[in-house]
């Protein structure tokens, strides 16, 4: 054998040398792929056959404290087409089209287009999308679905909130509690062909929805509707921009009604300019639709002004200085002071709203009368550290931690910044701004015993079932101020509706306690005001509270006049309600 034929077999050996190597790693890949891996690719191959389509969890219900359901669902459809599925295309679409009322171009489009699953409409109603299905189209799924539905339409919105096309929450106790009212989705699986086909007498899974959990409120359904019937009535007769009227248990922070209007209609939320009742509200409304994207103007009108919006207090802020002062122990109630109708502090002449003067009064007349340089002085006597530092201590600083997105914060001048003109106007509720959340929950600390409270709506989330509940807790705060103080700011305040200014508040045969404010906004040029009042009962023992502002009212203004009725008509009516018994003594 020559030497050529030697290399030759040579080569030949080795060739098959690597063809037995090769031929033996692909026997031992293949049998890893079908042994070892036969699980995974199984379940990859069914996965490749297999359809999927989610089945909504039911949302859970917002109730009221009562059990009354204030945001439930509506069972809708979503109708849908599987391409692969369509046998019928052009019947398909007639269908479609004529059911559903939707455009040729729009219907046509999905149908045809190579996909999974393409949405033909959603939010259907029950009947409608029944209909659908009885046509029987192959490739055509209607799947029951949930819509949130509002009994009362427009009842607390600004509270409420309501839910986008996704049932997710947008604004309000909506989205504060997504998380337990939203539930678990579930799932429809079923087997299809190498085409797409949906496989007949294939096998179905479902993996069941759990439904979202009930959220219990502190709301009362009967307070609040009665509460945003006396707005819409004030708001028309003053012909106002808007009314608030916040409603709370001062000693817990249970927020019994909250009313902003003109509220709008939950069950059709994207609508603009809805219940204006006044014309000065349309005219706002037309104001802001210069200039304003649509979006832009449904934030203003879904805004909750309570919790959002800021305002100087005025004259109800008074009884902040007054509790500092005695807290202090700069005044008594028997403290004479003089008032020729101003004050003169620096170089700058601050008027009492009495242009003639009140003469001399004791600091209990004084607050009777809601007399400026009584308070002014009260506020001088503290000085600007201690007066800053009882403005920390009541909880001023900061927010008050209510359950609802979008809290505003307290303006307030910079300590550093604050001179004796500053202490002086911010001592009887002028140049600075908090939010009627933050002055209610104050005012609550201060005649509650001194304990600072936090605002809440939120009481429990419990299972649909009942086999679940969590309990909210809102442990009682830092103590603000002492017993005494706070008895004698009860006092005070009753003095106010029984004698003083407050007294169109006062109901024969209850103790009501209260404050009136008129406070005048900015640029003090155009005289635009804010009216309001705060009351609460009984006097001695508060178990209500309550806060109306009344937004540029026109013809009279003063709180005291327009404002303090209205907490009286409100309290005639709930008192009984809330079981708060007459004391036998008269107004």
């Amino acid at each position: 054998m020559n030497e050529n034929q030697t290399c030759h077999r040579g080569k030949i050996a080795v060739l098959y040398f690597l063809l037995s190597l090769m031929m033996i790693g692909l026997t031992g890949r293949l049998f890893y792929l079908m042994i070892a891996r036969s699980q995974y690719y199984s379940a990859k191959a069914e996965d490749l056959h297999q359809r999927e389509r989610t089945i909504k969890a039911a949302r859970g219900r917002i109730l009221d404290q009562n059990g009354v359901v204030l945001a439930d669902n509506r069972t809708v459809c979503t109708i849908s087409v599987i391409h692969n599925q369509v046998k019928e295309p052009e019947e398909t679409i007639a269908v479609l089209c004529r059911e559903l009322g939707l455009p040729e171009e729009t219907v046509r489009k999905k149908v045809e287009k190579r996909s999974s699953r393409e949405v033909i409409a959603a939010n259907v109603e029950k009947e409608l999308g029944d209909k659908v299905r009885s046509y029987n189209l192959a490739g055509v799924k209607v799947d029951e679905d949930y819509k949130r539905y509002y009994p009362y339409d427009s009842l607390a919105s600004k509270v409420l909130g309501f839910t986008g096309g996704d049932n997710q929450g947008v604004i309000g106790l909506e989205v504060k509690y997504e998380s337990y009212l939203k539930g678990t989705n579930g799932t429809i699986l079923t087997l299809a062909d190498a085409a797409g086909v949906e496989i007949k007498d294939g096998k179905e899974e479902r993996i069941e929805p759990i439904a979202g959990n009930d959220l219990v409120t502190s709301l009362d359904v009967n307070i609040q509707q009665y509460a945003q019937q006396l707005a819409y009535e004030t708001m028309e007769k003053k012909n106002a921009k808007g009314v608030s009227i916040l409603v709370m248990n001062p000693k817990n922070g249970e927020i019994l009604a909250l009313v902003n209007v003109p509220e709008f209609n939950l069950n059709d939320p994207f609508t603009l300019d809805q219940n204006l009742v006044s014309e000065s509200a349309r005219q706002r409304a037309a104001e802001e639709a210069e200039g304003r994207s649509k979006q832009e103007r449904r934030n203003r009108m879904w805004r909750n002004s309570c919790v959002s919006d800021t305002y100087e207090p005025g004259s109800t802020f008074k009884i902040i200085t007054a509790a500092a002062g005695l807290e202090a122990g700069v005044v008594g109630l028997e403290d004479r002071f003089s008032c020729p109708g101003f004050r003169i502090v620096e170089d700058r002449k601050i008027r009492c709203h009495k242009v003639g003067g009140h003469g001399g009064e004791t600091f209990l007349q004084g607050m009777m009368n809601s007399c400026n340089p009584v308070l002014i002085d009260v506020g001088q006597r503290l000085g600007v550290d201690s007066y800053y530092q009882y403005f920390e201590q009541f909880g001023l600083k900061g927010k008050t931690g209510i359950d609802i997105p979008g809290e505003a914060s307290t303006i307030m001048h910079k300590k550093e910044n604050m001179g004796p003109v500053e202490l002086a106007t911010v001592s009887f509720g002028q140049s600075f701004q908090i939010t009627p959340v933050q002055l209610i929950t104050t005012v609550s600390s201060i005649i509650n015993g001194g304990n600072r409270v936090t605002p809440h709506f939120g009481v429990a989330a419990k299972s649909a079932d009942g086999t679940w509940m969590k309990q909210f807790s809102y442990p009682l705060g830092n103590r603000i101020l002492s017993e005494e103080t706070s008895g004698t700011m009860r006092y005070i305040l009753e003095q106010v509706v029984a004698e003083g200014s407050g007294n169109k508040a006062s109901i024969e045969g209850f103790r009501i306690g209260g404050k009136t404010a008129t406070s005048e906004k900015l640029p003090r040029s155009l005289k635009k005001y804010i009216s309001s009042f705060i009351g609460f009962a009984p006097a001695d023992d508060p178990q209500v509270i309550a806060l109306i502002t009344i937004d540029e009212p026109e013809g009279i203004y003063y709180g005291g006049t327009i404002a303090a009725p209205v907490i009286g008509d409100l309290f005639r009516n709930i008192l009984p309600f809330l079981g708060i018994k007459e004391t036998g003594l008269s107004s």
